[in-house]
């Protein structure tokens, strides 16, 4: 008998688990923060997906929502940890683009979820939700619940020049019926729709009641609030619901958390569009696997889908009720 047999046997083995442990496609999960519900509930598809196909998934974040160069160190640190593919919400979708070129160079595939790059080809692919479309679902729901009465518009947006907050904005005043900018442009056409006070939330509770406050000063009549996501829609209530105005406005909004959806059920915001981040996430950890196995990448844009919820059903604009937004939010329930 060989004496070295067992030895060799012991050293294919080593070997053979060294090179499955090469093989494992390592993939990068970027957001724009780590507390929003909407990015939690992102991470936890994305482990889920990587667990699932066998994929090491690393995660970051910004420390606030705009911190680019939070993001730019989190890729980095990524891809010299051996990431072949990132999955990043850019918080600033201008000023990520030189770190994501670098990234490609290096044979890296980039997919941005959730909120696109400007230019949006900047990376391979996009999963996300078509936001101008959850706009018009929330304008033409509020063109019909304000029952004929004259809008006096406040919107709480996100912050100037980022894709999603002009898409939403301008989607719900085209949604409306009112002159807006078509989905491509990233500027906010809320003047020529005659909106009486726009104000930037960060998508923020204190920075949607801060703004809702300055909107009242500028005209107490507001009778209808399109706000960038729930959060701001809490603060824009909060500061009505001070003013002694909370049963006169029409609040609508974006995003489909629990702690929205439940906003919804109390007569907080009338309507939602709800979006899916786990889905995101999901989809683009399979691309990841894929693009490590094949290397074909994926490209263009892939809709995660978008779902009107409210707890009133309105004639001619389909919607789900209360429950349905319950069973697919995320968030504490």
């Amino acid at each position: 008998m060989n004496k070295f047999a067992p030895a060799l046997v012991l050293s294919a083995l080593a070997l053979a688990a060294g090179a499955a442990a090469a093989a494992e496609p390592v993939i990068g999960l970027i957001t724009k923060t780590e507390s929003n519900p909407f990015f939690v509930k992102m991470k936890e598809g994305a482990e889920a997906e990587g667990k699932k196909l066998g994929a090491k998934v690393l995660s970051a974040a910004g420390k606030t929502d705009g911190d680019n160069a939070g993001q730019v160190t989190a890729m980095e640190n990524m891809i010299a940890a051996g990431a072949k593919t990132i999955l990043i919400t850019p918080s600033d979708a201008k000023a990520i683009i030189p770190a994501i070129k670098k990234a490609q160079k290096q044979g890296v595939m980039v997919i941005a979820l959730d909120s696109p790059t400007d230019p949006a080809s900047a990376v391979d692919a996009l999963f996300a939700t078509d936001n101008y479309k959850a706009g018009v679902l929330i304008g033409q729901y509020a063109k019909v619940a304000m029952n004929g009465k004259t809008p006096v518009i406040a919107t709480l947006d996100l912050f100037p020049g980022h894709p999603v907050g002009a898409q939403r904005h301008n989607g719900f005043l085209k949604g409306f019926g009112l002159a807006a900018p078509d989905a491509k442009s990233n500027e906010l056409g809320g003047a020529a729709a005659g909106v009486v006070c726009m104000a930037d939330s960060f998508g923020d509770a204190a920075k949607g009641q801060t703004g809702m406050e300055n909107c009242l000063q500028k005209n107490p009549n507001i009778n209808l609030v399109y706000t960038i996501n729930e959060p701001a829609a809490a603060g824009a209530y909060k500061a009505l619901k001070a003013a002694g105005k909370e049963k006169d406005v029409v609040i609508v909004s974006v995003d489909g958390g629990c702690a929205g959806i439940k906003d919804v059920g109390a007569g907080v915001i009338t309507a939602t569009s709800q979006q899916y981040p786990l889905k995101m996430a999901a989809m683009g950890v399979a691309a990841g696997v894929e693009y490590a196995k094949t290397g074909k990448k994926v490209s263009g844009y892939t809709d995660t889908g978008v779902t009107l919820i409210a707890a009133k059903a309105v004639a001619g604009v389909d919607s789900k009720d209360v429950q349905t937004g319950m069973d697919l939010c995320w968030g504490n329930k």
